[in-house]
């Protein structure tokens, strides 16, 4: 359960975009499948990203899952973490929410960002812009 981070730096030093396949093997050669969010976080966090950046299908975290006016525009981990707990966040957001607070207690990833992806130029309105436009995770708010 490790990550190679010389591997990539050497693509992107060498100017390639790097694709990375979610597929792990074992001691045996036994080919795994592994979730994606899961890798995301996992290669932000050894590769020490800035940030680590997830696009959906939703507009970002909710303290309610039914009441937009209840945006989490920024969130720190513990409250995730309650979120988690109390099953406001379930389903295909757990891996996504799980990686990014680990990513950011790990101390490699300053802040995680879940964003709309339907969303036209939504990475430009979240890191350029002061208010954002989905959810910033950090590890403490402060």
């Amino acid at each position: 359960t490790s990550i190679n981070p010389a591997i990539v730096h050497g693509l992107l030093d060498d100017e390639f975009i790097p694709v990375i396949a979610t597929i792990g093997t074992d001691e045996t050669g036994q080919a795994y499948n592994i979730n994606a969010d899961t890798a995301a976080g996992a290669i932000a966090e050894a590769l020490g990203a800035e940030k680590l950046v997830y696009l959906t299908d939703i507009e970002g975290l909710r303290s309610d899952v039914d009441d937009a006016a209840t945006l989490l525009r920024k969130v720190d981990a513990a409250r995730l973490e309650e979120l988690l707990t109390d099953g406001t966040v379930a389903g295909g957001m757990t891996p996504k929410v799980r990686s990014c607070v680990q990513a950011v207690r790990a101390g490699g990833v300053a802040a995680a960002h879940i964003l709309d992806g339907r969303i036209a130029h939504v990475l430009l309105l979240e890191l350029f812009t002061d208010a954002g436009i989905g959810t910033m995770i950090v590890e403490e708010l402060g």
